[in-house]
């Protein structure tokens, strides 16, 4: 397995040293341009607290890699502490051991046998008219081009093809206001909640398989609003409602779907409105590249039932898969850590991609 001359960990603990989250990424974005800057190989592009930097050595093909530089709020995990080959601290699953190897192929790969698109990008851990990449793509997208994408969301080291996409979408149910003591003379609008979510709560999802990964679909329930006063039979009630849907569904369909479902229990004043959607990313892995890629590190593959930014990239045509160090189920916990191996064997993986593609 190639191995890297900088210790991947201990980089991994000084990039989560360097605090940035979400809108507070300045610092550690100047230390990027600091060290991508001093690699003659290399064109940097600031664009706020976004970075990219580029080979330009006139390749067959040219390769993106992404990783965005912000954390969620600290959990008592702000400082980090390595214990034997184990990093603690915030941000160093989600996702700074995946930047740190982006760090090390940018200094270190000087000749890779495809050019190499580096992207550092800030605020994705917030809502996405803030996201860094979504940023890029509006400002400089000719910076974004490529044959394909692999970004660093934590994935253990294994290939999380493509995405699912998401929509939230607001369900209002009327009713007619009453006195409590005479409950009768309304209509209680909470009530008429009770039949949708036993019905989203009976939801039997879908499971189908996109270009050989089984993505798995989801309907849920995530937020209640209603009441008027203790004393009022409620005249209005409300249900957001969550749908994840898999990549061979577009934005439009998914929407069609969710207001299928819950059309039996919508009456004349009811209102259904998406307020949120994120298109799905289909897995992209018949790219040769890629192909090549899995085949010589022997990678597993799974579908990507969460959405990611990789949607981004196959919204402008660049195949994009998920690829990092990090565990997805430690992200954003207070006993957020990441492991020396997965940090080397990926970062050996995509080394083998620049020196062997």
């Amino acid at each position: 397995m190639t191995t890297a001359s900088t210790d991947l960990l201990r980089l991994t603990a000084d990039l989560v040293a360097m605090p940035s989250e979400s809108f507070d990424e300045a610092a550690i974005t100047d230390w990027l341009e600091t060290q991508l800057c001093a690699c003659s190989h290399l064109t940097v592009t600031r664009v706020g607290d976004n970075l990219v930097a580029r080979t330009d050595l006139g390749r067959d093909h040219r390769v993106v890699f992404g990783g965005h530089t912000d954390t969620v709020v600290a959990n008592g995990n702000a400082e980090p502490r390595i214990d034997g080959d184990t990093l603690w601290g915030l941000g160093s699953s989600d996702m700074k051991a995946g930047v740190a190897i982006m760090v090390e192929l940018a200094r270190s790969v000087a000749e890779p046998v495809v050019d190499v698109t580096y992207v550092f990008y800030a605020r994705e851990e917030v809502s996405i008219e803030h996201n860094g990449l979504r940023e890029l793509f509006s400002s400089v997208p000719e910076l974004l081009t490529g044959d394909v994408a692999i970004l660093g969301e934590p994935t253990g080291g294994t290939i999380e093809a493509g995405c699912q996409g998401t929509m939230r979408a607001d369900i209002t149910l009327r009713g007619a206001r009453a006195h409590t003591a005479r409950p009768w003379m309304g209509r209680n609008a909470i009530h008429r909640l009770g039949a949708l979510l036993e019905a989203l709560a009976a939801y039997e999802p879908r499971r189908p398989v996109v270009e050989g990964c089984e993505y798995h679909e989801a309907i849920q329930a995530v937020a209640i609003d209603g009441g008027v006063a203790g004393n009022i039979v409620p005249d209005e009630a409300s249900v957001t409602v969550n749908h994840r849907f898999a990549p061979d569904r577009t934005p439009a369909e998914a929407t069609e779907h969710l207001r299928a479902v819950v059309a039996p229990f919508l009456e004349d004043g009811d209102t259904f409105a998406v307020n949120d959607i994120a298109p799905p990313a289909r897995p992209g892995l018949d790219h040769p590249l890629l192909a090549r890629m899995i085949d010589r590190s022997q990678l597993a593959v799974r579908a990507k039932l969460g959405w990611t930014d990789v949607a981004f990239f196959s919204e402008h045509g660049v195949p994009a898969v998920n690829l990092g160090p990090g565990e997805a189920t430690l992200a954003h916990t207070a006993d957020e850590r990441v492991q020396r191996a997965p940090i080397e064997s990926t970062y050996a993986t995509l080394h083998g991609l620049l020196t062997q593609a």
